[in-house]
């Protein structure tokens, strides 16, 4: 049996997060060998953010398991603490950006189902990312304005 302890394994940092989106994760999927529950674990330093403001195509949950995280959702913006948990509804009534506006780093685990191909979408930014299948550094990242026919390029 594998097993991990969400308050205490190590989380790994991304030396490729740009400022203010420099958190650590633990992939307990990955490390227990999971296949159909996506569930990682954010070590969240002070003013930096999970990722940016975005919704899903599929169901999604946080909680909080040390210190506070600063949630914005199309409903304004929350402060959680220790044992909240919230689930992001599909679609945009769904949409959700987890910070740490505190003074201590705060730690969280997300987790959502694996249903491929995995959509989001990035109000901010007019943006939609989409994850073909279960290599993560392979997104597909498109601006609303780049509208292309459906027949463009066809046969």
């Amino acid at each position: 049996m594998r097993k991990a302890n969400v308050f205490k394994d190590a989380c790994e940092y991304d030396a490729s997060d740009p400022p203010g989106y420099e958190s650590a994760a633990l992939h307990l999927t990955k490390a227990l060998g999971g296949e159909s529950l996506a569930v990682k674990v954010f070590e969240l330093p002070p003013g930096q953010s999970v990722c940016p403001y975005h919704y899903e195509y599929e169901e999604e949950w946080l909680v909080v398991l040390e210190g506070s995280v600063l949630l914005r959702t199309p409903e304004g913006e929350e402060t959680l603490t220790r044992g909240d948990a919230v689930c992001f509804a599909i679609g945009p009534a769904g949409a959700h950006k987890a910070s740490n506006a505190g003074t201590e780093t705060a730690r969280l685990m997300m987790f959502s189902s694996t249903r491929e191909p995995a959509v989001a979408v990035y109000p901010d930014s007019d943006k939609i990312g989409i994850w073909p299948g279960r290599d993560e550094d392979r997104a597909m990242l498109h601006r609303g304005d780049g509208d292309v026919d459906y027949w463009d390029g066809e046969r």
